[in-house]
Parts: structure tokens; sequence; C-alpha cells
């Protein structure tokens, strides 16, 4: 997937850190940093109301069973007999 360059100011302290793990590690500070992106984006909450709107109409082809359809489904899934 191509990236996009992204300017960001870092404090002195965050940029030692990030380049000491970068060495240790043998990778770029780049690739450090969107690293520490993905774990940050995959432990933050989504943001559900723009999430659906997003997605509303997305499929606008779709079908859904009649409810009469549900209810049979649900009786032969459950038939005890």
């Amino acid at each position: 997937m191509p990236a996009t360059r992204t300017q960001i100011y870092l404090q002195p302290l965050q940029r030692q850190r990030l380049d000491e793990i970068a060495g240790s590690r043998g990778l770029s500070l780049a690739s450090v940093i969107r690293e520490a992106v993905d774990l940050y984006l995959a432990k933050a909450p989504a943001d559900t109301a723009t999430a659906l709107k997003n997605t509303f109409g997305a499929a606008p082809d779709a079908s859904v069973p009649s409810r009469d359809e549900w209810d049979e489904r649900e009786r032969r899934l459950w038939k005890t007999d």
C-alpha cells in the first residue's frame, strides 16, 4: 500500500527513544513510528456513529428475509421432535 508523507514534531526525548528502539531492532525510524501508530490505532475505540454514517447504503441491492421466513427458520432450528 502506498504511504503518505507526514511530518510531525517530536520532543527531544521522544526522538531519542525512537532512535534507540530503531537502532536496537535494526529498523528505520519511519518503520518504528508506523508500528507505534498501528498499535495505537488497534487500541483506539471505534467511532460507531461515523462508521455507520460512512457505510449506510453501501449495499443497496442487499435483500433481507421476510419476518415469516425468519420465524420459519427459527422453528426449524429449535424443532425438538
